[in-house]
């Protein structure tokens, strides 16, 4: 399951955080720059106030890419007893170096390597970061005047870093001016933690301070882990600080649909000989029906956006070469439906350039009877899980 971190200035913030649900306290200076430090005893007293309610970290700076400064400032920031020390990887000739600096310090501490998606980050990298033995790696921004981390990596880009740190045994971290409707386009990619600090602070202003408010509502758009034992299928908890009212949800609220509608992508697609090696354009048309959380929907907590849809199917075109329009619509209809609160989906997959016309596939797939009950019970203890089922298929 995916963590929240927010990042904090001191213990009066993290108190703010912690009473929020935040998973992970990281501690910097938002003033100060992207990684800005904070002072080492302001660290070691919030490590101390904190007495591992939940783990923590903190950022070296903005350093230059010198391996014994590196090295210096990430020893200094260990010895104030955080859990995690981050340490900010600029392009530069001297990257390898400040690995090869660092490795003896990652022998006991957690570093994590943190990229900047607005600096040509280059995930090539990764093997190396876990060569030298760095627990983890984040994405972030280092100018955050100029846009948040889907401004500079869309999302299917983020599975060419999640996939390949996660299966090298590093930590992932997505952070970068992150706001509240970006929190449902990340978390299908599960990195292992979400950053935050902007989104948290009084009016969206990272130079603020945290708003108790704020934090909580951005707790209430990542699932808390699941109990011991349960599905992860579907998080309970999660439909619940969504204001689901399981029992009531159909008579009373019933469903909205969303829908993409011409929406034309570029798709190395097709069985054909002529078909490999290029691509060729492909209109997607989708309709889901979901579940209402509330009569008064007032914020993302409340819905499910048909970005979930679009960034669907840009990461399932990213992924290569699909042979038939069917398969592709299967895959998208199954990430649309991994989202619990989808109970019917429908895919078109339209061809437009082997003939006069359009040519494709339409399908429309939903969660049985059985399964949608399974989401009536009381929260949370009901460990049911809902998958989804295909129930028909309408070749065009």
């Amino acid at each position: 399951m995916t963590q929240m971190l927010a990042s904090v200035t001191g213990a009066d913030e993290a108190e703010i955080a912690i009473g929020g649900g935040a998973d992970i306290i990281d501690l910097k200076d938002p003033t100060a720059g992207a990684l800005g430090a904070l002072a080492i005893e302001t660290i070691r007293r919030t490590v101390l106030a904190i007495a591992g309610r939940c783990e923590t970290s903190a950022v070296c700076g903005d350093l230059p890419m010198e391996p014994e400064t590196l090295r210096m400032k990430a020893e200094e920031i260990a010895g104030t007893g955080v859990d995690y020390v981050k340490v900010g990887f600029f392009p530069t000739d001297a990257v390898e170096a400040c690995m090869k600096a660092l490795q003896p310090l990652a022998a006991g501490t957690k570093l994590i390597a943190v990229l900047f998606a607005d600096r040509a980050p280059d995930f090539g990298l990764l093997p190396a970061f876990a060569q030298h033995g760095f627990h983890g790696a984040m994405l972030d921004t280092a100018d955050k005047s100029k846009g948040r981390l889907l401004d500079h990596l869309p999302p299917e880009r983020m599975p060419d870093f999640v996939g390949p740190a996660q299966a090298l045994g590093l930590k992932t971290g997505l952070s970068g001016s992150i706001e509240p409707p970006d929190v449902p386009r990340l978390l299908p990619f599960s990195p292992d933690f979400l950053g935050f600090r902007g989104a948290l602070c009084v009016r969206a202003r990272r130079t603020a301070s945290i708003d108790a408010e704020a934090v909580g509502a951005i707790r209430a758009l990542i699932p808390a882990e699941p109990l011991a034992g349960r599905s992860a299928t579907v998080d309970y908890r999660l439909l619940a600080a969504r204001g689901y009212s399981p029992g009531a949800a159909d008579a009373a609220l019933g469903t909205d649909r969303i829908f993409v509608r011409d929406f034309v992508l570029p798709v190395n697609i097709g069985a054909y000989s002529f078909e490999h090696g290029h691509t060729q354009k492909v209109r997607f048309d989708v309709a889901a029906d979901v579940l209402r959380m509330t009569s008064n929907p007032e914020d993302m907590r409340h819905v499910v956006s048909y970005d979930l849809i679009l960034d669907g199917i840009r990461t399932i075109v990213a992924r290569g070469h699909v042979e038939l329009s069917e398969a592709l619509a299967e895959q998208v209809a199954a990430h649309v439906l991994e989202d619990p609160r989808v109970v019917r989906v429908v895919v078109k997959v339209e061809k437009l350039e082997l003939g006069p016309g359009g040519v494709g596939v339409e399908i429309e797939r939903k969660r049985t009877r059985q399964q949608h009950a399974s989401l009536r019970p009381a929260v949370p203890d009901d460990p049911a899980a809902v998958s989804p089922r295909g129930i028909q298929g309408t070749r065009l």
